[in-house]
């Protein structure tokens, strides 16, 4: 039996702690219904493979004609209605159709949140926690806890709690009953509306300080035009001044006997220059023949002097 003070779990571990697929749906699971931990999960999870596993035994049993197994097929039926779980009229087949969510879904602290009386599952969680939530005008603490369908609709604030008051800060600012985002404190007041100024001022007053502006600009491009005229001229009028000063002297250097002596001289001066170079080609042989000749002394002395050295040696 065990000790009183250590409870069996209620909930059975994944067979293999590490599979990706399982892992994603379960923190998807968290974070939708704002749950505390992965045991939470694993709780649902097991409330529903114990459901499913007594509906494939009841199955098998109908199929055998055992009455036993008729009665115990409508009592999980009901049970499962009366937590709002399945719909009626509902089958075994529908047993095993169910799941993790639609456990998820039936807890205390989805429904607090889904009517309303919180505006996020986390602090949904805090305020039953807290103590701030009843059913049946009896206070209930356990985030976890299973809703039936009669129960649902007397879910409410406790009487002592301070978020009965509709304008605490902490209450959300929606009517859960029609599901339109309602701010209290701006139904009190009348709708303002804005004074629109009109346009046409605006138009107005634009088109008279820009009017200035373009004239300006008109005025900076006729003084422009009028300085870049006569630069213009000033400059035709001196090429035409140089091309007639090189029209008239032209016929001058025609008329003159002395520079037609001086053009003969430069035609007869190109006809001296081969004969220059031609001397400096001559004397530039000579050079290398006498350097030559010098080259053929110096070696017949070394080796006059080679032999002389070996005669010695011997």
């Amino acid at each position: 039996m065990g000790k009183p003070k250590f409870s069996r779990k209620k909930f059975e571990t994944p067979s293999h702690p590490w599979q990706e697929s399982r892992i994603k749906e379960e923190n998807e699971l968290i974070q939708k219904y704002g749950l505390k931990n992965k045991r939470e999960v694993w709780k649902a999870h097991t409330k529903l493979r114990n459901y499913r596993g007594q509906a494939r035994s009841l199955l098998a049993k109908i199929v055998a004609e055992d009455p036993q197994a008729k009665k115990e097929s409508q009592q999980l039926l009901l049970h499962l209605t009366r937590y709002n779980i399945l719909p009626p009229n509902s089958t075994l087949d529908d047993v095993l159709a169910l799941e993790d969510e639609s456990i998820l879904s039936r807890r205390l602290q989805t429904l607090v949140y889904l009517k309303g009386f919180a505006s996020t599952p986390k602090q949904a969680r805090q305020l039953i926690s807290h103590g701030h939530i009843s059913i049946d005008d009896s206070r209930v603490t356990v985030p976890g806890y299973l809703v039936t369908k009669n129960e649902e609709s007397n879910i409410s604030y406790i009487q002592s709690s301070p978020l009965n008051d509709a304008m605490h800060p902490a209450r959300p600012k929606t009517d859960y009953k029609s599901k339109i985002p309602i701010r209290k404190d701006d139904t009190d007041k009348k709708p303002v509306v804005d004074k629109v100024k009109p346009e046409t001022t605006k138009k107005e007053v634009t088109k008279d300080e820009k009017k200035p502006s373009v004239e300006k600009t008109d005025d900076k491009k006729q003084e422009q035009k009028s300085e870049g005229k006569p630069k213009e001229e000033k400059e035709h009028v001196k090429t035409g001044e140089v091309k007639k000063e090189q029209t008239q002297e032209k016929p001058k250097d025609e008329d003159n006997p002395k520079l037609e002596k001086t053009d003969e001289k430069k035609q007869d001066r190109p006809k001296e220059e081969p004969k220059k170079k031609e001397e400096t080609v001559e004397n530039k042989e000579e050079v290398k023949t006498d350097e030559s000749k010098k080259e053929q002394k110096q070696e017949e002395n070394k080796k006059e002097e080679k032999n002389d050295e070996k005669k010695e040696g011997n």
